[in-house]
Protein backbone atom coordinates (compact mmCIF):
# COMPACT_ATOMS: atom_id res chain seq x y z
CA UNK A 1 0.00 0.00 0.00
CA UNK A 2 1.15 3.66 -1.20
CA UNK A 3 0.12 6.63 0.83
CA UNK A 4 -0.08 10.22 0.43
CA UNK A 5 -0.91 13.15 2.80
CA UNK A 6 -1.60 16.85 1.06
CA UNK A 7 -2.03 19.39 3.83
CA UNK A 8 -2.78 22.84 2.35
CA UNK A 9 -2.22 24.62 5.56
CA UNK A 10 -4.75 26.97 6.43
CA UNK A 11 -7.13 26.07 3.83
CA UNK A 12 -9.95 25.84 5.80
CA UNK A 13 -12.09 29.04 6.25
CA UNK A 14 -15.69 30.80 6.89
CA UNK A 15 -18.05 31.90 3.73
CA UNK A 16 -16.89 35.09 2.45
CA UNK A 17 -19.81 37.63 1.09
CA UNK A 18 -17.30 38.13 -1.63
CA UNK A 19 -17.92 34.59 -2.77
CA UNK A 20 -21.56 34.90 -2.57
CA UNK A 21 -21.53 32.91 0.41
CA UNK A 22 -19.04 29.96 -0.67
CA UNK A 23 -15.63 29.45 1.22
CA UNK A 24 -12.36 29.30 -0.58
CA UNK A 25 -12.14 26.48 -0.88
CA UNK A 26 -15.35 26.03 -2.07
CA UNK A 27 -15.21 28.62 -4.90
CA UNK A 28 -12.24 27.25 -5.77
CA UNK A 29 -12.04 24.94 -9.05
CA UNK A 30 -10.34 21.90 -7.60
CA UNK A 31 -11.35 18.65 -10.05
CA UNK A 32 -8.69 16.43 -8.85
CA UNK A 33 -10.28 17.22 -4.98
CA UNK A 34 -13.58 16.76 -5.60
CA UNK A 35 -13.10 13.47 -7.57
CA UNK A 36 -10.93 12.59 -4.49
CA UNK A 37 -13.82 12.90 -2.48
CA UNK A 38 -16.39 11.17 -4.88
CA UNK A 39 -14.55 7.89 -4.89
CA UNK A 40 -14.10 8.31 -1.66
CA UNK A 41 -15.35 9.88 2.09
CA UNK A 42 -15.47 13.31 3.02
CA UNK A 43 -14.69 13.99 6.87
CA UNK A 44 -14.48 16.75 9.97
CA UNK A 45 -11.49 16.90 12.35
CA UNK A 46 -10.19 19.03 15.00
CA UNK A 47 -6.71 19.31 15.23
CA UNK A 48 -5.93 22.28 17.43
CA UNK A 49 -7.86 22.00 20.89
CA UNK A 50 -9.25 24.82 22.34
CA UNK A 51 -6.48 24.62 24.99
CA UNK A 52 -3.67 25.18 22.57
CA UNK A 53 -2.54 27.63 20.71
CA UNK A 54 -4.66 27.17 16.81
CA UNK A 55 -1.34 27.18 14.77
CA UNK A 56 0.24 24.78 12.69
CA UNK A 57 2.79 23.62 15.57
CA UNK A 58 -0.27 22.44 17.36
CA UNK A 59 -2.55 21.28 14.07
CA UNK A 60 0.20 19.37 12.31
CA UNK A 61 1.30 17.39 15.29
CA UNK A 62 -2.47 16.36 15.09
CA UNK A 63 -2.57 15.74 11.82
CA UNK A 64 0.49 13.37 11.67
CA UNK A 65 -1.24 11.64 14.79
CA UNK A 66 0.22 12.63 17.87
CA UNK A 67 -2.01 13.64 20.70
CA UNK A 68 -0.77 17.52 21.10
CA UNK A 69 -2.57 17.52 24.75
CA UNK A 70 0.08 14.94 25.56
CA UNK A 71 3.07 15.89 23.27
CA UNK A 72 2.82 19.61 22.62
CA UNK A 73 6.25 21.39 24.75
CA UNK A 74 6.13 24.55 22.02
CA UNK A 75 6.47 25.38 18.43
CA UNK A 76 10.03 26.58 18.47
CA UNK A 77 11.59 23.54 19.89
CA UNK A 78 10.15 21.16 16.60
CA UNK A 79 11.57 24.05 14.43
CA UNK A 80 15.03 23.53 16.25
CA UNK A 81 15.35 19.55 15.42
CA UNK A 82 14.71 20.89 11.62
CA UNK A 83 17.67 22.16 12.04
CA UNK A 84 19.77 19.65 13.58
CA UNK A 85 19.41 21.57 16.89
CA UNK A 86 19.94 19.15 19.92
CA UNK A 87 18.29 20.34 23.03
CA UNK A 88 19.11 19.50 26.59
CA UNK A 89 16.78 18.70 29.54
CA UNK A 90 17.36 22.31 30.49
CA UNK A 91 17.61 23.92 27.38
CA UNK A 92 14.69 26.20 25.93
CA UNK A 93 13.97 27.08 22.29
CA UNK A 94 11.93 29.89 21.76
CA UNK A 95 10.71 31.45 17.98
CA UNK A 96 12.11 34.44 17.21
CA UNK A 97 10.46 36.22 13.68
CA UNK A 98 11.67 39.52 12.00
CA UNK A 99 8.73 41.59 12.00
CA UNK A 100 7.95 45.23 11.09
CA UNK A 101 5.71 47.40 13.99
CA UNK A 102 5.03 50.95 13.15
CA UNK A 103 3.04 53.31 16.00
CA UNK A 104 2.72 49.87 17.78
CA UNK A 105 0.73 48.19 15.05
CA UNK A 106 2.41 44.79 13.95
CA UNK A 107 2.19 46.05 10.52
CA UNK A 108 4.11 43.19 9.04
CA UNK A 109 4.92 39.58 10.55
CA UNK A 110 6.85 38.89 8.48
CA UNK A 111 9.47 42.19 7.64
CA UNK A 112 8.19 42.10 4.13
CA UNK A 113 9.80 38.47 3.35
CA UNK A 114 13.16 39.65 4.63
CA UNK A 115 16.04 37.79 2.94
CA UNK A 116 17.95 34.96 4.69
CA UNK A 117 21.15 36.80 4.29
CA UNK A 118 19.65 40.03 5.01
CA UNK A 119 18.17 37.96 8.55
CA UNK A 120 21.29 36.72 9.62
CA UNK A 121 23.11 39.84 9.74
CA UNK A 122 20.30 41.70 12.06
CA UNK A 123 20.83 38.05 14.48
CA UNK A 124 24.41 38.68 14.20
CA UNK A 125 24.01 42.07 15.71
CA UNK A 126 21.85 40.41 18.45
CA UNK A 127 24.24 38.53 19.01
CA UNK A 128 26.82 40.56 19.57
CA UNK A 129 25.15 42.15 21.81
CA UNK A 130 23.96 39.11 23.79
CA UNK A 131 27.77 38.28 23.90
CA UNK A 132 28.96 41.14 25.54
CA UNK A 133 26.68 40.68 28.62
CA UNK A 134 28.28 38.41 31.04
CA UNK A 135 25.19 37.17 32.72
CA UNK A 136 23.69 36.26 29.24
CA UNK A 137 26.92 35.46 26.97
CA UNK A 138 27.01 31.67 27.92
CA UNK A 139 23.54 30.97 27.76
CA UNK A 140 21.60 32.86 24.98
CA UNK A 141 22.81 31.83 21.09
CA UNK A 142 20.33 33.13 18.17
CA UNK A 143 20.23 31.02 14.78
CA UNK A 144 19.23 32.37 11.80
CA UNK A 145 16.90 29.99 10.06
CA UNK A 146 14.72 30.83 6.77
CA UNK A 147 13.85 34.62 6.14
CA UNK A 148 11.68 35.77 8.97
CA UNK A 149 11.30 32.88 10.75
CA UNK A 150 14.79 32.46 13.03
CA UNK A 151 15.26 31.18 16.85
CA UNK A 152 16.79 31.65 19.92
CA UNK A 153 18.57 29.23 22.14
CA UNK A 154 18.71 29.02 26.18
CA UNK A 155 21.25 26.58 26.84
CA UNK A 156 20.44 26.24 30.86
CA UNK A 157 23.47 23.81 32.21
CA UNK A 158 25.18 26.88 33.40
CA UNK A 159 22.26 29.11 34.19
CA UNK A 160 18.31 27.51 34.49
CA UNK A 161 16.15 29.35 32.47
CA UNK A 162 13.44 31.81 33.82
CA UNK A 163 10.81 30.13 31.39
CA UNK A 164 7.82 27.49 32.38
CA UNK A 165 5.12 26.31 30.58
CA UNK A 166 3.22 29.35 31.92
CA UNK A 167 5.52 31.24 29.83
CA UNK A 168 3.16 33.02 27.21
CA UNK A 169 4.03 35.11 24.04
CA UNK A 170 1.58 35.72 21.18
CA UNK A 171 2.42 34.71 17.59
CA UNK A 172 3.29 37.80 15.46
CA UNK A 173 1.14 36.29 12.81
CA UNK A 174 -2.22 36.57 14.86
CA UNK A 175 -1.67 41.02 15.57
CA UNK A 176 -1.25 41.73 11.57
CA UNK A 177 -2.86 45.16 11.50
CA UNK A 178 -3.72 44.99 15.39
CA UNK A 179 -2.16 46.98 18.44
CA UNK A 180 0.79 44.87 20.02
CA UNK A 181 0.73 46.76 23.21
CA UNK A 182 -1.06 44.44 24.89
CA UNK A 183 0.33 41.09 23.58
CA UNK A 184 4.12 41.23 24.57
CA UNK A 185 5.49 38.37 26.55
CA UNK A 186 4.29 37.77 30.25
CA UNK A 187 4.46 35.08 32.84
CA UNK A 188 7.81 33.37 34.05
CA UNK A 189 10.81 35.14 32.32
CA UNK A 190 9.00 37.59 30.61
CA UNK A 191 11.11 40.22 31.40
CA UNK A 192 14.32 38.83 29.33
CA UNK A 193 12.24 38.58 25.96
CA UNK A 194 10.43 42.15 26.34
CA UNK A 195 13.94 43.63 27.37
CA UNK A 196 15.73 41.83 24.11
CA UNK A 197 12.84 42.91 21.96
CA UNK A 198 13.26 46.29 23.04
CA UNK A 199 16.66 46.39 22.87
CA UNK A 200 16.56 45.06 18.97
CA UNK A 201 14.25 48.43 18.08
CA UNK A 202 17.51 50.25 18.94
CA UNK A 203 20.06 47.78 17.84
CA UNK A 204 18.23 48.01 14.11
CA UNK A 205 17.12 51.26 14.34
CA UNK A 206 19.55 51.96 11.97
CA UNK A 207 21.29 49.17 10.88
CA UNK A 208 22.82 49.13 7.39
CA UNK A 209 20.25 46.19 6.28
CA UNK A 210 17.26 48.07 7.24
CA UNK A 211 19.23 51.17 5.61
CA UNK A 212 19.63 49.24 2.12
CA UNK A 213 16.29 47.80 2.49
CA UNK A 214 14.34 51.36 2.53
CA UNK A 215 16.46 52.61 -0.21
CA UNK A 216 14.57 50.25 -2.52
CA UNK A 217 11.21 50.51 -0.90
CA UNK A 218 10.93 47.47 1.38
CA UNK A 219 9.94 47.53 4.94
CA UNK A 220 12.65 47.75 7.76
CA UNK A 221 12.63 45.17 10.12
CA UNK A 222 12.34 47.20 13.42
CA UNK A 223 12.45 44.00 15.60
CA UNK A 224 12.74 40.75 16.94
CA UNK A 225 9.90 39.12 18.60
CA UNK A 226 9.82 36.42 20.86
CA UNK A 227 7.17 33.77 21.21
CA UNK A 228 6.47 29.71 20.86
CA UNK A 229 9.12 28.89 23.56
CA UNK A 230 9.44 25.58 24.83
CA UNK A 231 11.72 22.24 25.60
CA UNK A 232 12.24 19.38 23.54
CA UNK A 233 9.25 17.25 22.60
CA UNK A 234 9.74 13.28 22.65
CA UNK A 235 7.16 11.68 19.92
CA UNK A 236 7.16 8.04 18.31
CA UNK A 237 8.78 7.13 15.38
CA UNK A 238 6.02 6.85 12.52
CA UNK A 239 6.95 3.61 11.72
CA UNK A 240 6.75 2.17 15.00
CA UNK A 241 3.36 3.72 15.53
CA UNK A 242 1.45 2.60 12.19
CA UNK A 243 4.10 0.25 10.74
CA UNK A 244 4.84 2.97 7.57
CA UNK A 245 7.67 4.41 6.82
CA UNK A 246 7.29 8.02 5.57
CA UNK A 247 8.66 11.35 4.22
CA UNK A 248 8.36 14.65 3.89
CA UNK A 249 8.30 17.86 1.18
CA UNK A 250 7.61 21.10 2.53
CA UNK A 251 9.35 24.57 2.77
CA UNK A 252 8.55 25.34 6.67
CA UNK A 253 11.14 24.45 9.05
CA UNK A 254 8.01 23.72 11.60
CA UNK A 255 7.59 20.69 9.11
CA UNK A 256 10.43 19.55 8.73
CA UNK A 257 11.25 19.28 12.29
CA UNK A 258 8.01 17.31 12.93
CA UNK A 259 9.09 14.83 9.97
CA UNK A 260 13.20 14.54 12.22
CA UNK A 261 10.77 14.05 15.67
CA UNK A 262 8.60 11.38 14.06
CA UNK A 263 11.72 9.92 11.77
CA UNK A 264 10.54 10.50 8.48
CA UNK A 265 12.99 11.17 5.73
CA UNK A 266 12.90 15.10 4.63
CA UNK A 267 12.85 15.76 0.56
CA UNK A 268 13.74 19.41 -0.32
CA UNK A 269 12.29 20.87 -3.17
CA UNK A 270 14.21 23.59 -5.67
CA UNK A 271 11.76 26.53 -6.13
CA UNK A 272 9.51 25.48 -2.46
CA UNK A 273 9.72 29.09 -0.68
CA UNK A 274 7.11 28.74 1.63
CA UNK A 275 4.89 30.92 0.43
CA UNK A 276 2.63 31.80 -3.13
CA UNK A 277 5.34 31.81 -5.33
CA UNK A 278 6.35 28.61 -4.79
CA UNK A 279 6.63 25.95 -7.25
CA UNK A 280 3.97 23.21 -6.80
CA UNK A 281 4.37 21.75 -9.84
CA UNK A 282 7.87 20.67 -8.12
CA UNK A 283 6.69 19.08 -5.00
CA UNK A 284 4.31 17.36 -7.71
CA UNK A 285 6.89 15.78 -9.41
CA UNK A 286 8.93 15.10 -6.39
CA UNK A 287 6.48 13.65 -3.94
CA UNK A 288 5.70 10.98 -7.43
CA UNK A 289 9.45 10.20 -7.59
CA UNK A 290 9.39 9.50 -3.50
CA UNK A 291 7.01 6.91 -3.89
CA UNK A 292 9.91 4.82 -5.08
CA UNK A 293 11.90 4.73 -1.90
CA UNK A 294 8.62 5.13 0.94
CA UNK A 295 5.35 3.79 1.90
CA UNK A 296 3.88 7.14 2.78
CA UNK A 297 4.55 10.64 1.07
CA UNK A 298 3.92 13.85 2.98
CA UNK A 299 3.20 17.23 0.89
CA UNK A 300 2.85 20.28 3.15
CA UNK A 301 1.98 23.66 1.20
CA UNK A 302 2.22 27.11 2.90
CA UNK A 303 0.66 29.41 0.49
CA UNK A 304 -3.07 29.12 1.33
CA UNK A 305 -2.34 30.27 4.98
CA UNK A 306 0.20 32.78 3.58
CA UNK A 307 -2.61 34.44 1.29
CA UNK A 308 -4.76 34.45 4.58
CA UNK A 309 -2.67 36.23 6.75
CA UNK A 310 -2.56 38.44 3.76
CA UNK A 311 -6.00 38.99 4.08
CA UNK A 312 -5.71 37.89 0.13
CA UNK A 313 -8.91 36.16 -0.71
CA UNK A 314 -8.30 35.60 -4.59
CA UNK A 315 -4.63 34.58 -3.80
CA UNK A 316 -5.93 31.83 -1.45
CA UNK A 317 -8.38 30.24 -4.43
CA UNK A 318 -5.44 30.51 -6.57
CA UNK A 319 -2.93 28.84 -4.05
CA UNK A 320 -6.12 26.17 -3.35
CA UNK A 321 -5.99 25.54 -7.23
CA UNK A 322 -2.32 25.09 -8.11
CA UNK A 323 -2.32 22.71 -5.19
CA UNK A 324 -4.93 20.76 -7.23
CA UNK A 325 -3.75 21.49 -10.34
CA UNK A 326 -0.11 20.55 -9.42
CA UNK A 327 -0.08 18.61 -6.34
CA UNK A 328 -3.71 16.29 -6.09
CA UNK A 329 -3.96 15.64 -9.78
CA UNK A 330 -0.93 13.94 -10.81
CA UNK A 331 0.18 12.27 -7.32
CA UNK A 332 -3.14 10.39 -7.53
CA UNK A 333 -2.71 8.86 -10.68
CA UNK A 334 0.82 8.11 -9.48
CA UNK A 335 -0.67 6.41 -6.83
CA UNK A 336 -3.06 4.20 -9.26
CA UNK A 337 -0.18 3.11 -11.13
CA UNK A 338 1.11 1.63 -8.18
CA UNK A 339 -1.44 -0.65 -6.88
CA UNK A 340 -3.39 -0.54 -3.42
CA UNK A 341 -3.15 3.35 -2.56
CA UNK A 342 -4.88 6.32 -0.18
CA UNK A 343 -4.31 9.51 -0.12
CA UNK A 344 -5.65 12.27 2.44
CA UNK A 345 -6.21 16.34 2.31
CA UNK A 346 -6.66 17.73 5.05
CA UNK A 347 -5.85 21.51 6.46
CA UNK A 348 -4.02 21.69 9.72
CA UNK A 349 -6.48 24.42 11.09
CA UNK A 350 -8.43 27.13 9.63
CA UNK A 351 -7.07 30.40 8.75
CA UNK A 352 -9.73 32.78 8.19
CA UNK A 353 -8.77 35.44 5.81
CA UNK A 354 -11.63 38.14 7.70
CA UNK A 355 -9.36 38.31 10.55
CA UNK A 356 -6.01 37.52 8.84
CA UNK A 357 -5.40 34.51 11.63
CA UNK A 358 -5.51 31.36 12.72
CA UNK A 359 -8.30 29.92 14.65
CA UNK A 360 -9.19 26.82 16.30
CA UNK A 361 -12.54 25.24 14.40
CA UNK A 362 -12.52 22.09 12.01
CA UNK A 363 -11.34 21.09 8.67
CA UNK A 364 -12.19 19.59 5.56
CA UNK A 365 -10.84 15.81 5.53
CA UNK A 366 -10.67 14.05 2.20
CA UNK A 367 -9.63 10.35 2.16
CA UNK A 368 -10.36 7.87 -0.43
CA UNK A 369 -8.72 4.75 -2.24
CA UNK A 370 -8.26 0.94 -1.94
CA UNK A 371 -10.73 -0.21 0.83
CA UNK A 372 -12.43 3.09 1.28
CA UNK A 373 -16.09 2.66 0.85
CA UNK A 374 -17.12 5.97 -0.63
CA UNK A 375 -20.08 8.26 0.56
CA UNK A 376 -22.88 10.63 -0.41
CA UNK A 377 -20.69 13.43 -0.83
CA UNK A 378 -19.22 14.46 -4.35
CA UNK A 379 -16.94 17.46 -3.99
CA UNK A 380 -14.28 18.56 -1.38
CA UNK A 381 -15.24 21.66 0.85
CA UNK A 382 -15.87 23.29 4.47
CA UNK A 383 -19.71 23.08 4.32
CA UNK A 384 -19.75 19.39 3.28
CA UNK A 385 -17.46 18.11 5.50
CA UNK A 386 -19.51 20.27 8.32
CA UNK A 387 -22.52 17.59 6.72
CA UNK A 388 -20.72 14.61 7.03
CA UNK A 389 -21.46 12.10 9.69
CA UNK A 390 -17.54 11.22 9.97
CA UNK A 391 -15.75 13.63 12.49
CA UNK A 392 -13.08 13.41 14.77
CA UNK A 393 -13.38 15.51 17.38
CA UNK A 394 -9.96 14.47 18.45
CA UNK A 395 -7.76 15.18 15.17
CA UNK A 396 -4.46 12.55 15.77
CA UNK A 397 -7.09 9.74 15.63
CA UNK A 398 -7.76 10.89 11.97
CA UNK A 399 -4.82 9.37 11.07
CA UNK A 400 -4.87 5.60 12.26
CA UNK A 401 -8.58 5.41 10.59
CA UNK A 402 -6.65 6.73 7.23
CA UNK A 403 -3.72 4.00 7.55
CA UNK A 404 -5.62 1.29 8.56
CA UNK A 405 -9.67 1.43 8.07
Amino acid sequence: MKYAIIIPDGAADEPQESLGGKTPLEAAHTPAMDALVAAGVIARACHTPKVLPAGSEVGNMSLLGYDPLKNFTGRAPIEAAAQGIELGAEDWAVRCNLVTVEDQTMRDFTADHIGTDEATKLLATMQEYVTADTELSQVLHFVPGVSYRNLMIWRGVSKAAPFSMETRATPPHDLTDKSITEDFPRGPGSDVLVSLMEKSVELFKDHPVNVVRQGYGKLPATNVWLWGLGRAPSLQRFDLAHGVHGAMITAVDLLRGLATLVGWKRIEVEGATGYTDTDYAAKGRAAIEALNDVDLICVHIEAPDEASHEGDVQGKIKAIEEIDRHVVAPLVEALKARGDWRMMISPDHPTFVRTKTHTHGNVPVAMAGTGIKPDEFTSYGDMNAAKSSLAFDEGWRTMEWFIKK
